[in-house]
Order: structure tokens, then C-alpha cells, then sequence
């Protein structure tokens, strides 16, 4: 991201480029907060005007457009909630921004470091080191989106941890959004931006070394193609080695990541981009730390155990194109094919249970080869006009998905214990037999339309409805059943309605409702083709500038949710379909500048998230990883004169409170607070040096509760030095 003074808005190298207790009193506070200053801000009108890019060169302001770069911590506009190009005061449900200058101020590494920067957002799990996994507004997802594209349709996870090389921005729409993306989890969804490719040529490259044997560089370069008019690329890479705090016998942790994109204008009419996105992965399989009389001890946390031949190697292919043709000023047509393939090969020792007055890990022997592919087609109008004197921003489209995943599981349960508290490895290899096989495909046939109308005196409203149907095959054969079961049938319809009212600027108000739908594909055992999940939201909420570059969001939400899959607590090979959940809070979320060169991103939640009906386990009981209250706060500083011009400081604090780590609440993890903070220098605009030291008071935590024997501890003191050179 550029790095000079906060007060110019220059860009000289695009490349740089949480209860049912929750008081309603609580709820109006946060969201009518500073309504008493308001009459004192100045009322700028944000500039509506849409470019295909940032200002490259010059001195002038710069335009943001929805996916494109943020100048500093605050965002503006968004596609995200409502696939149109739209300023985030005039989306009807929260959408919070993570841009890429934070990523680069924070050298984040892992996603969920960059989303706990956002309110009512945890790690969820990394699913033995192999995945990402988040608690939005108390629900889990494992999937989220590559520039409005969902993760195949028959994946749980995906198979590799999120690269963040190309990202221009992380988005999070907070609740449903079947309304436009189809299936989905009711807690929200993540979207990540890319970078697009330059005209003007750019480029930078960092190098990083860390605590614990880290390494790592990443970069990208763009720039015009000789030859051919309005044709630009871009190719961002990276390649880590993270051997990690964990005692994992010298095993090594690494990932490469290559993703080519190209944009090409063919006329002032006409939009063609590209993206690719090739992960490889090569980890050691670790499910963590196990959860005993309540609790999860934390006297060691680099306890590992497995066997130091247990890995995890896998990779994940993304391919999108997109044209977009202007029929004329007013309509706008827009096709977005995708394809998706990938696979994972694991070898791994995993916790069963404890035994002998649990002094002892008994542990079972287990492979699993899968491999996964889908295909997905959107074709989309977006139309602007006028009736009956209001204005009118439709959006209508079909998407077609198409997913088939096959999974192949061998495992031996006669494999030795190791002891709880002192657990050694050595154990060798044992005979392997068959434990099932899984076949599933999922195909979805969706419609769906949308209308933005300004009513005119500040008032805006927002209706959409998606109706998807299709079938899915699941089948998961096991040594004692062969019997195929039929295709099940698929249907669902998702409504949203939004009301939006701007009394004055810098003010928004607004009240949603929005719904959610998601075909089961969970194991589930003895029951074959278990219902669809559904899920519903309402929420209130407001946006306030308090300046013309600092923002304060808030709001209040109920979500419910049926039909819900959860790790069966008596046989962790399946899951179980609990009765219905629901989830209330209000949150907070700042982001901006303060002050020149003092820039702040942060969030703050309190949330209540419990099983409400349920025939398996007890209502009333809390969810996975939902803690009552947590928030973070992170800020820098640029000095802006003297003799410390072009140093940088920053410093943050993450807190999250006690959780919950399985349905049954048969133990918990305590609460945690974070210190990180950074020290960076700017030599010139082309060169930065920068160190970041994360939990400074060297706390112990499990930053990732996901049951019994699946628990990861957060990081330990570290301290990771960065050198970038830019272009």
C-alpha cells in the first residue's frame, strides 16, 4: 500500500496498492451513538461517481470503487451485499472491510488474524491445521467466496489455508446472504477481493523472517501486455516455511501460492478479467490440544499427540472470468464463469479418548484421499431507470453450480496410547482397513432479483428473492451398508427486505430482514438425506461519520437458525441434525482516520448465542466457540514531521471471552487478551522495514476451541521482521 503522508490522498503505485439477557437499552446506546455531534460535522456529499480504477498518478483525490483499493482503514463502497457497485451507508445489513493497507500494517499471514478485526468474527478452527474456519454472530462457516464466487458446493472446508498475497480486501456481510449467493451459513459471509491488474507498471516483493523458524516471501508485479490495447496483468505469489511453536518431531510446514490475472478492454464498453489462483500445501496433521475434567490444560502448549509422520499434503485450483458489456449507460450485462478443482491426502494418529483415569490418549490410525471439482455460471443484468418517479437499481440473475466430491477413509483402532501429560513418539505404523467411502454431488439451479429504489426524502428500500432447486447424491458407504440411497430433491426460496433512512449525511439508519438456505451435507449416520438448513435475521442498525474519514457502524441482530449439523458427541466420524439454534447481540465496529497519520480499525460485540430446541443436547446450552463478549482495537501512527519522518508505530489489543468448545458444554476455554504492536519505517516510498511482535505479555490461550480433542493453542510470544521493496 502507498506510505505517505495520511493527509494526501496520493497513490503513485496502484500495486500499493456477540444474549438472551442483552438489553434493549444496550442496543439503542450503541447504535444512536454520537447523534449529538453529528450537527456539528460538516455534511460533504460522498462522490457517487464510479471508475474503473483509482487515481494512478497525480495529487488529487482518490475514487473508490466497489473491489477496488482503500485508501487507509476505511471503505466506502462495496459489491458484496448487493452484487451492485453501492456506498456502504446504502446497504440495509452490516458489511464490515478489512483493506489491504491493514494486512500490510499487521503483516497479517492467516486470514483469521485479519478477521478479528472485525466485531462478532473468531476462529472457528483450523481443522487439524488443514483449513480456515470462522464463528460469525456465533455460527459457524467453512466456506467463503473469491470475488463473489462460493467454494464448491460439496465441500465442508476448504482444502488449504487462505493465502493472502493477492488480496486487495477482505469483505464480511453479517447474517444471511442466500438472497444472492444461495446456499449459506446464517452467520454471515466472507468475501475475498483480489487485486486487479495496472496499466501503470508496479511491483513490490517482501521478505519475512519470524519467531520459530518462519520464512517467507511473497510479491506481485503488474503492468500493461505489449501488443495488445487495454490488456493488463498481474501475478502474485508467495512461498512460506512455519515450523511452528508446536513439538512436532522437525516436521516443517509449507505453502506456495501462484495467482496469474489478466483485465482486458477491449472497448469503452466492454470488461474482461481473469483470475487463477494454484495452492499447494504440505503440513503436519495436528488436531492440537485435549480438553480433560473441564477444561483444556495449558501448562505446555507445544503437547503434540501424534507421530511425526502424520501429514497433511493438499491443493486447490481456482479459475474465474468475467465479461461485462455496457449495453448503454443505464444497463449493464455480466457473465461470471468459474471452475474448481483440488484434492487432499492425509496420514495421520487422532485422539479417540482417555482412559485409565484419563492418564492416557487412545488413539486410532487413519488415512483419507479426496479429491473435489465443481463448475459455477453466473449471468447477471444490472438495469437503472426511473418509474413512477422513483429510481430504480435492479439486478436479476441465474446461477447454475455443479459439485461432486469423492472421499476414500481407511483406519486402524488398535493403534498405542501415549500418555496425557508426557506424550512420546515412536509408535510405528499399524494395518489399515477400510472405513467408508463418500460420494457426493450437489447441482443447484438458482434465480434470483434484486431492486435498490430511492424513495426520495432520505429513504431507501431494498427487496430481493432467490428461489434454488436442484438435487444432491450423497452417498457414504461403510463396511456394513452398501445400500445407495435416491437423489434428494432441493428447493428453497430466500427473501430479503431492507429500509433505509439518511435524516442527514453523515447518518444512516436502517432495519433488515434476510434468510438463509443450505442443503445438509454432513455425515449423518443411519439417516440419508437429512433437510435442508434454513435460517432467518433481523437486525437494526446505523452508520455515522463522525468525520469525513472516520466512521462508527453499529447494530443489533436476532438470528434463527434449523436443521443444524454438529460433531455427533458420541461418534466423532459423523455428525448429528440438532433442533434449532438462535443467536442475538449488538455490535460496534470504527474504522478511520483520527487524526492525520493516526489511523484506527476496530470492533466490540456482545453476544449471545444458545440452543433454543433440541432432542440430542440440553437447551439452553451455549454455542461452539461463541464468546459472550469480545472486541479489538488496533492503531497506528504516521509521524508527520522532524526528525522521525517516515517512522510508523502501532499497537493493538485483541480480547475474547470464555467458550464454549462443544454442544454438550462439557468443558470450556477461558477468555484471553492479546497485546501486538509494530514499529515501521518508510525510507522512501519504495522501501519499508518493518518488525511485529504478537502477544507481548506471552499469554496462553487456545485461540480455537472445536471439541474434546481438537483444541489450538494461540501462538506464543513472536516477533516477525519484514523488508519490502516496491516498485
Amino acid at each position: 500500500m502507498p506510505q505517505g503522508r495520511s493527509d494526501r490522498a496520493v497513490i503513485a503505485n496502484v500495486c500499493r496498492t456477540r444474549s438472551t439477557s442483552t438489553r434493549p437499552e444496550l442496543a439503542i446506546t450503541l447504535i444512536l451513538a454520537s447523534t449529538t455531534v453529528v450537527q456539528a460535522q460538516p455534511n460533504p456529499a460522498q462522490d457517487e461517481v464510479t471508475l474503473s480504477e483509482l487515481s494512478v498518478t497525480g495529487t488529487g483525490p482518490a475514487v473508490e470503487r466497489a473491489g477496488g483499493p482503500v485508501v487507509g482503514y476505511r471503505a466506502t463502497r462495496s459489491a458484496t451485499a448487493t452484487r451492485t457497485d453501492t456506498p456502504l451507508r446504502d446497504t440495509p445489513q452490516s458489511v464490515q472491510v478489512v483493506p489491504r493497507e491493514v494486512l500490510v500494517d499487521q503483516q497479517d499471514i492467516r486470514l483469521g488474524d485479519a478477521l478479528q478485526n472485525v466485531s462478532s468474527v473468531q476462529p472457528g478452527g483450523t481443522i487439524q491445521g488443514r483449513s480456515d474456519s470462522f464463528i460469525i454472530r456465533g455460527f459457524k462457516t467453512q466456506i467463503y467466496a473469491i470475488d463473489g464466487v462460493l467454494l464448491s458446493p460439496t465441500n465442508t472446508f476448504s482444502s488449504v489455508t487462505r493465502d493472502l498475497a493477492d488480496v486487495e480486501r477482505i469483505e464480511v456481510l453479517k447474517g444471511p446472504a442466500s438472497v444472492l449467493y444461495g446456499r449459506g451459513d446464517p452467520g454471515g459471509l466472507i468475501n475475498i477481493v483480489t487485486r486487479q491488474p495496472t496499466l501503470e507498471p508496479s511491483g513490490d516483493i517482501s521478505l519475512q523472517g519470524g519467531s520459530f523458524g518462519f520464512r517467507r516471501v511473497q510479491g506481485s508485479v503488474s503492468s500493461a501486455i505489449a501488443g495488445v490495447d487495454g490488456l493488463a496483468g498481474r501475478v502474485s505469489f508467495a512461498g512460506q516455511s512455519d515450523p511452528t511453536f508446536r513439538n512436532f518431531g522437525g516436521r516443517d510446514n509449507s505453502r506456495t501460492f501462484v495467482a496469474p490475472a489478466f483485465t482486458w478492454n477491449p472497448s469503452p464498453d466492454t470488461r474482461v478479467s481473469f483470475l487463477g489462483e494454484f495452492t499447494r500445501v504440505d503440513t503436519q496433521y495436528d488436531e492440537g490440544l485435549i480438553a480433560r475434567n473441564g477444561r483444556v490444560p495449558l501448562d505446555n502448549i507445544a503437547r503434540f499427540y501424534g507421530e511425526p509422520f502424520s501429514r497433511y499434503n493438499s491443493n486447490a485450483n481456482f479459475g474465474l472470468l468475467k465479461v461485462e458489456h455496457d449495453l448503454n449507460e443505464n444497463i449493464t450485462l455480466r457473465e461470471v464463469l468459474n471452475v474448481q478443482w483440488g484434492a487432499f491426502a492425509l496420514l495421520a494418529t487422532r485422539a479417540t479418548g482417555l482412559t485409565n483415569r484419563n492418564t492416557l490418549v487412545s488413539r486410532r490410525e487413519a488415512t483419507v484421499n479426496s479429491t473435489y471439482a465443481a463448475v459455477d455460471s453466473q449471468t447477471e443484468m444490472v438495469a437503472k431507470f426511473d418509474l413512477l418517479g422513483f429510481k430504480h437499481t435492479v439486478l436479476a440473475g441465474i446461477e447454475y453450480t455443479n459439485g461432486y466430491r469423492h472421499a476414500y477413509q481407511t483406519e486402524s483402532r488398535n493403534y498405542p496410547s501415549v500418555s496425557f501429560q508426557n506424550p512420546v513418539f515412536g509408535a510405528s505404523l499399524v494395518g489399515l482397513q477400510f472405513q467408508s467411502e463418500l460420494k457426493q454431488k450437489n447441482e443447484l439451479n438458482g434465480l434470483y432479483v434484486q431492486d435498490q429504489i430511492d424513495l426520495g426524502l432520505g429513504f431507501q428500500v431494498l427487496l430481493g428473492v432467490r428461489y434454488d432447486t436442484g438435487t444432491q447424491y450423497y452417498f457414504n458407504r461403510l463396511p456394513a451398508s452398501r445400500t445407495i440411497p435416491p437423489d434428494q430433491q432441493l428447493s428453497g426460496t430466500s427473501p430479503r427486505v431492507g429500509l433505509i433512512y439518511r435524516p442527514f449525511d453523515p447518518l444512516t439508519f436502517y432495519v433488515s430482514y434476510s434468510t438463509s438456505f443450505k442443503p445438509q451435507i454432513a455425515n449423518v449416520l443411519n439417516v440419508t438425506n437429512p433437510a435442508p438448513e434454513t435460517g432467518d435475521q433481523y437486525e437494526i442498525g446505523s452508520r455515522l461519520d463522525l468525520t469525513p474519514d472516520l466512521t462508527l457502524s453499529a447494530a443489533a441482530f436476532r438470528i434463527t437458525r434449523n436443521n443444524v449439523a454438529a460433531n455427533d458427541p458420541t461418534n466423532s466420524l459423523y455428525s448429528v441434525i440438532t433442533g434449532q439454534q438462535r443467536s442475538e447481540g449488538v455490535e460496534a465496529d470504527l474504522a478511520g482516520q483520527i487524526l492525520p497519520g493516526w489511523k484506527v480499525i476496530g470492533g466490540i460485540s456482545f453476544l449471545d448465542a444458545r440452543i433454543t430446541k433440541d432432542q440430542v443436547f440440553p437447551v439452553g446450552n451455549r454455542l461452539v466457540g461463541a464468546p459472550a463478549f469480545s472486541g479489538s482495537i488496533w492503531s497506528t501512527y504516521q509521524f508527520q514531521e522532524g526528525f522521525l519522518l517516515g517512522w510508523n508505530i502501532g499497537a493493538g489489543i485483541t480480547y475474547v471471552g470464555r467458550r464454549t468448545g462443544d454442544l454438550n458444554n462439557s468443558y470450556s476455554v477461558g477468555g484471553y487478551a492479546r497485546l501486538d504492536a509494530a514499529v515501521f519505517y518508510d525510507f522512501n516510498e519504495h522501501a519499508r522495514f518493518s518488525i511485529n511482535a504478537r502477544n507481548l505479555t506471552d499469554r496462553r490461550y487456545i485461540e480455537q476451541p472445536f471439541n474434546q480433542f481438537n483444541n489450538a493453542p494461540g501462538a506464543p510470544l513472536s516477533v516477525l521482521a519484514t523488508i519490502t521493496a516496491r516498485m
